[in-house]
């Protein structure tokens, strides 16, 4: 068998970890140059009283705050971040927060720099199926990002931000947005509520279980991912009281978020997308649902990602599909979520709408099964109805 061509570029992080590591913040906004950084988080955080914290770790490097980040990161608030970032003349941001608060910074540094509308930057359709994602060649400011919950938004370059206007979810895509670096630090991972690290686990270990299923990967990818599912599967159903937990669920979206930039995701994804426009449900709660019902739709198609997948729950490697999509299948349950979308408040005359969406989503093209029209992802919804 010949070697199958690949190329595996893992882009550079800095990470620093333990009750000590804001000591390190000063030093790395140094390192890239900055001087004024500007704090982005949700309201109920700033309310906490940790990012006085922070700021007092970044000393006069802090230039301000935008404290107003909103779940889906809707458009109206990342332009008005970026009205912050200009007004405050930052150099850096500091996202502080979960997956919302990390797009919202990226997004917002993109509008900022390149001085056009989102909807002018977003990656789009054109007549064909072919996606167009425009190069944003403007210089972005650095990210520095200290996470809250266990998302893969830690690491990636994309931001998809919700037009509430027009419906749609916006993808921007930069890879000058990635994080510069990280900081996982016990204090700002116990401010979230469970339920909130239970929702970015789920949503992890959907992309983690897709990655390892879809068309593209590599050795590495694989490795990173099965050890993903691993962290996730022994973690989640665990003390979450537990710093050391809640960071080995960090270390999970890290190794998902590096691994599936070389894999794509599935179904599961998309339809998460697509839910997620107009339905006030968690992402994780939504992928996780949806997950066993694109583990069986996809199952034929990819035998060896199912091999992998097992492996990273602790099953045999010949342990079937179908077993294998019960047993993810039964995790929403042991956490105490709902396991079916009409439990979850989507009605049933709401799936052809969400089907029709999810067929122009990108993520589509990394599903390891062809899907062809909007009534295959409807046939996945109605099994999870």
């Amino acid at each position: 068998m010949m070697l199958r061509s690949l190329q595996h570029h893992t882009p550079p992080l800095r990470l620093f970890a333990g009750d000590d590591c804001l000591g390190h913040l000063p030093r790395e906004v140094d390192r890239l140059g900055a001087r004024r950084a500007v704090i982005v988080c949700g309201a109920s955080l700033a309310r906490s009283g940790l990012l006085d914290t922070v700021e007092a770790a970044l000393g006069e490097r802090a230039a301000g705050r935008f404290t107003l980040v909103r779940p889906h990161s809707p458009l109206p608030d990342v332009v008005a971040a970026a009205d912050t970032l200009r007004a405050c003349r930052a150099d850096a941001v500091v996202a502080v927060g979960g997956g919302s608060a990390i797009v919202t910074a990226r997004a917002a540094s993109i509008l900022l720099a390149e001085g056009k509308p989102a909807a002018e930057l977003a990656t789009s359709m054109k007549p064909g199926g072919a996606l167009h994602s425009p190069r944003l060649l403007a210089d972005k400011l650095p990210q520095i990002v200290l996470p809250t919950t266990p998302t893969t938004a830690m690491v990636k370059a994309g931001s998809a931000v919700r037009d509430p206007a027009h419906g749609a979810r916006l993808a921007l895509f930069d890879p000058k947005t990635r994080a510069q670096a990280l900081f996982i630090h016990p204090s700002l991972l116990a401010s979230a509520p469970v339920g909130l690290i239970i929702s970015a686990g789920l949503d992890t270990l959907s992309l983690a279980v897709e990655g390892l299923l879809a068309r593209g990967g590599d050795p590495l990818a694989d490795a990173s991912l099965i050890h993903a599912v691993r962290l996730l599967a022994l973690h989640l159903g665990g003390n979450l009281a537990n710093d050391d937990a809640r960071a080995q669920l960090v270390f999970a979206a890290i190794l998902t978020g590096q691994g599936t930039d070389f894999t794509g995701a599935g179904i599961a994804t998309v339809l998460g997308h697509a839910i997620g426009v107009g339905h006030a449900i968690d992402n994780g709660l939504a992928k996780s649902v949806l997950l066993p019902h694109a583990v069986r739709f996809n199952a034929a198609a990819a035998p060896a990602g199912i091999a992998k997948v097992a492996t990273g729950l602790g099953l045999s490697m010949d342990t079937p599909a179908t077993a294998v999509a019960d047993v993810l299948a039964g995790m929403p349950a042991a956490l105490g979520l709902v396991g079916r979308l009409r439990d979850a408040g989507i009605p049933r005359d709401a799936l052809p709408a969400i089907a029709a969406h999810g067929i122009g989503d990108w993520f589509l093209r990394g599903n390891p099964r062809p899907v062809d029209s909007a009534a295959d992802l409807q046939a996945v919804l109605e099994a999870a109805w």
